[in-house]
């Protein structure tokens, strides 16, 4: 069935590039989670969505947040991309798939993993979901989007606005 806007964001425990284990629940009530499951590494969509995360992390992290890549790749695999394209993020190792289906995250005419990103509020509630194969870059675009609307941070990076209420 899948996750929706609004729901509690299942928590997990998969082991990284760096070879630690990472839970979405260490990072409750201290950091969003821009959690973004993608196909595979090294492949042309997957690079181009990566490096686009990658640009644009020192803004997520100054938005509060923490970026997270998932797929089903090896640790290995995971570490060799993260080396080859100087990824300052986590990748997650999810070999069984069983993240993905516990998130919903469906395959793409039945042949490709899924590309969907989630972002979660600080409380472990979704907050939005951008389920995009054809637009890797635009999740990184949804993303930052989200976050600002979460944290009351203005595009322009001129400072707080309001909180939003």
């Amino acid at each position: 069935m899948g996750l929706k806007v609004g729901d509690i964001a299942p928590d997990f425990k998969l082991e990284s590039q760096t070879g630690g284990e990472v839970s979405l629940s260490q990072f409750r009530g201290s950091k969003n989670v821009v959690l973004y499951f993608y196909p595979k590494d090294e492949t042309p969509g997957c690079v181009r969505e990566a490096c686009t995360f990658r640009d644009s992390y020192e803004a997520f992290k100054e938005a509060g947040a923490e970026v997270i890549g998932v797929s089903s790749d090896s640790t290995d695999s995971h570490r060799k991309f993260a080396d080859h394209h100087s990824l300052s993020f986590l990748l997650l190792s999810d070999t069984r798939g069983r993240l993905r289906k516990e998130y919903g995250v469906h395959s793409t005419l039945g042949l490709f993993a899924g590309r969907v990103t989630y972002v979660i509020d600080k409380e472990g509630r979704v907050r939005h979901i951008f389920n995009s194969q054809m637009h890797p870059e635009r999740h990184v675009d949804e993303a930052r989007k989200v976050l600002e609307e979460i944290e009351g941070i203005r595009r322009d990076g001129g400072g707080a606005s309001p909180a939003l209420g």
